[in-house]
């Protein structure tokens, strides 16, 4: 007999779901762990206890052997039983940062912006205009410009010549040049709360947005301590605080020298900090002082935030705690550079950074 036959459909017991459950609370175990493979297992093996994540078809032992299968982890070296991230595991990261921050956004092809302006582009408007020497040939608009020819010189002497084509007008495409600059001193940890790893996750989203849709763009990813160094954006994952004082000044000079030497007019700073700058560098040694607003540093910050001003790089400050005197000091930076400043809650960062990242990209600076 030919028929169908029917089983108790049970939630999550699909077929090949047990590896893409294990795997997401993985991902997200792995960003907390700073990329510590051993420990983030550990976790979740502890998670599947209590939880009951695997069963008796699907245990721990057959996730960790498909993770190395699949090529999301591998040894760090032959001698070394060891395992580590692979790049694989680096770019699903950053995709899953994405979804969760900005929702699942369609890859782009031309991965540009549009400005208010006309000119050079890659989108089309319902303008035309005339022809212009170097205007590419697919923008030509070929029923216009046939038709402008048999109005100039009839049918019976039918001819194209150079007066008669037209161009479909396109919008000018800005490009952006944006460093992003992470706290990563010790308050990032402070008082039992994590604020490194929500930061983290935010700066991966903005990444792989940048590099997926805007690939015309570029993005430079910065951390600030003591002092302030460049990472790559394979590292963002692995990002650990440290036994740091906040050198905002530091950041801010090494961000203005990377965009210093970009060629692109549209420039912006991005700053995801949780507290007020307490150290700066006088010559060989370090200016520290944690106990409320010190006048010396506050002083060289916002003069900082009006040079950033005159050479016309926006700053915008996320600032992810709620003390009304570190939120005064934000008003006063953000007043010196005439930039934007948000206070928001962990969970806000993402919308306000696209936001943001969209509204300052439409701007084109002669």
């Amino acid at each position: 007999m030919i028929g169908w036959k029917f089983s108790e459909y049970i939630p999550g017991q699909e077929d090949g779901a047990s590896f893409e459950n294990l795997l997401k609370l993985f991902q997200e175990l792995l960003v907390h762990t700073s990329g510590d493979v051993s420990e983030a297992l550990s976790w979740l093996t502890e998670l599947d206890k209590q939880y009951d994540l695997t069963d008796d078809n699907y245990g721990m032992a057959d996730f960790i052997q498909d993770l190395i299968d699949k090529g999301y982890i591998q040894q760090q070296d032959r001698d070394n039983a060891n395992f580590v991230p692979s790049s694989k595991m680096e770019i699903a990261l950053r995709q899953k940062a994405l979804e969760d921050v900005f929702g699942k956004l369609k890859k782009s092809k031309r991965g540009n912006h549009n400005t208010n302006f006309g000119g050079a582009g890659d989108e089309a408007t319902a303008d035309l205009r005339p022809f212009q020497f170097g205007d590419p040939l697919d923008q030509l608009a070929v029923s216009e410009s046939l038709r402008n020819a048999q109005i100039n010189h009839g049918i019976d002497e039918f001819k194209l010549t150079h007066d008669d084509l037209e161009v479909k007008e396109t919008f000018y495409q800005s490009q952006m040049s944006t460093v992003l600059m992470i706290d990563i001193s010790h308050s990032m940890i402070l008082y039992g709360e994590d604020r490194i790893t929500p930061a983290k996750k935010v700066a991966m989203a903005l990444s792989e947005l940048i590099t997926t849709r805007y690939p015309k763009d570029t993005l430079d990813v910065i951390v600030f301590g003591n002092d302030a160094w460049r990472i790559e954006v394979k590292d963002l994952p692995y990002l650990e605080v440290g036994p740091y004082h906040t050198n905002t000044v530091a950041g801010l000079e090494l961000a203005m020298d990377i965009l210093r030497r970009r060629k692109n007019p549209n420039k912006q700073i991005f700053m995801i900090t949780d507290g007020k700058p307490t150290c700066i560098k006088k010559g060989k040694r370090y200016y520290k002082n944690s106990f409320g607003l010190d006048r010396t540093i506050v002083n060289r910050t916002l003069n900082l935030a009006q040079r950033c001003r005159k050479i016309d790089i926006p700053i915008t400050t996320f600032m992810i705690a709620r003390d009304p005197y570190l939120q005064n000091f934000v008003e006063q930076f953000t007043q010196a550079n005439n930039g934007k400043a948000f206070y928001s809650s962990l969970q806000g960062l993402g919308e306000f950074i696209f936001q943001d990242y969209k509204s300052n990209k439409g701007k084109r600076h002669r």
